[in-house]
């Protein structure tokens, strides 16, 4: 394998060690490598060489964890922080914390607005939709009318008296199914063959032939 060129880690010893500075927080070499690489082009090669590069030089620091090095910015180039500047530093946070909480529920309720109106109708859509229930409308209403002007409509008089011989009618339908099958039942309790070849042989025909049902009382 070719040695890495000294431009190449050079390069990326600047960029890396600005990244720690300014990032303040322990990162592995795969770590920075991936943080970095889409936005400057680093081979990973190159940071792991950087790093090793910086950490001898004493630009940056590096800790064993199990099998793994980590590196981060010397500390000792950071001002030490008195308990005020802290207490500073943890109001702002805290002041910090709840802008972004504010402007994350702001966010959601923008995002539940645009789901909103993204399913919504367009104003061309609406206008289209307004003419074809117009046309509908309009189409019922000649309906009710054409209805209105008919001179053959049924009295409820006449209604009823349907009713009620639709009523009889099945009510006669219902006792003379019954009294069949009573019949037919106590025929077939001492008929040597099937129900089925008994009504061939008679010529019984059967409601379930023709696909009827007894309407409901």
């Amino acid at each position: 394998r070719e040695p890495l060129p000294a431009s190449s880690i050079s390069a990326a010893s600047g960029i890396l060690l600005r990244y720690l500075q300014e990032q303040n927080r322990p990162y592995s070499a795969q770590d920075v490598f991936g943080n970095l690489q889409r936005e400057h082009g680093l081979g990973k090669a190159a940071v792991v060489k950087a790093l090793d590069q910086l950490a001898q030089q004493g630009k940056i620091k590096e800790k064993m964890y199990g099998k793994q090095k980590i590196y981060f910015a010397d500390q000792e180039q950071f001002d030490t922080a008195s308990d005020a500047d802290l207490q500073v530093l943890d109001a702002k946070i805290v002041a910090l914390t709840a802008k972004v909480q504010s402007l994350q529920q702001g966010c959601r309720h923008m995002e539940a607005e645009l789901k909103e109106l993204a399913s919504a109708l367009t104003t061309a859509e609406m206008q289209k939709e307004i003419q074809e229930l117009k046309k509908e409308c309009a189409g019922y209403t000649e309906r009710l009318k054409n209805i209105k002007a008919a001179t053959n409509h049924v009295t409820p008089e006449e209604k009823e008296q349907v009713y009620r011989e639709r009523q009889r009618y099945c009510k006669e339908w219902r006792k003379r199914k019954r009294m069949a099958t009573e019949l037919s039942d106590a025929i077939l309790e001492g008929y040597p063959k099937s129900k089925k070849q008994f009504f061939e042989e008679v010529g019984i025909e059967t409601d379930e032939d023709y696909n009827l049902k007894l309407p409901d009382p």
